[in-house]
């Protein structure tokens, strides 16, 4: 039976990519994603919690995620995990690695001048979608007036002034 690796990330990188490139000149992006989450302890308290997930992105886009990536910008990771080891240059023995290596990193930043573009490595077949632009409704409430006003969206003939209009 075939088996299903497929990991969807989304936080903010909690370091700045490290580049580096291997002996044929391939990029190689190294970075950690703070993915954050909320528990219940065991005295029923919510606590928050963040999982720090290292993360290998390979080609045109490691370079992509070099140039406009720094710690704290937000993104969305798809990829698998995996595993490797390497024996240690301390001679401490024999050290493992899991971490996702990523094949679509999208850029959720601000777009304060951060227009990577598109691009494609296809010797990997790994590809990067630029950043997001359109940030007007960022840190707005859907309650305020206006806020992602559907009729200009082509939805004819539904109000966004009362919300017990709303079709669903």
């Amino acid at each position: 039976m075939k088996g299903l690796n497929k990991v969807i990330l989304a936080g903010n990188l909690a370091r700045d990519p490290e580049v580096r490139y291997t002996v044929t000149k391939r990029a190689w992006a190294r970075f950690s994603v703070a993915v954050n989450y909320r528990y219940k302890d065991t005295n029923g308290e919510y606590k928050d919690g963040v999982d720090y997930i290292p993360v290998s992105v390979w080609g045109s886009l490691g370079e992509n995620c070099g140039k406009y990536l720094k710690k704290g910008s937000p993104v969305i990771i798809e990829g698998k995990i995996t595993s490797r080891s390497y024996e240690a240059n301390d001679g401490s023995g024999k050290k493992y690695i899991t971490e996702v290596n990523a094949d679509n990193v999208i850029f959720l930043g601000s777009g304060q001048g951060n227009s990577s573009g598109t691009g494609t490595d296809s010797s990997s077949g790994y590809s990067q979608m630029p950043p997001m632009n359109d940030d007007a409704g960022y840190g707005r409430s859907i309650g305020e007036s206006n806020f992602g006003d559907i009729s200009s969206q082509g939805f004819a003939g539904v109000s966004t002034n009362d919300e017990t209009d709303i079709p669903f």
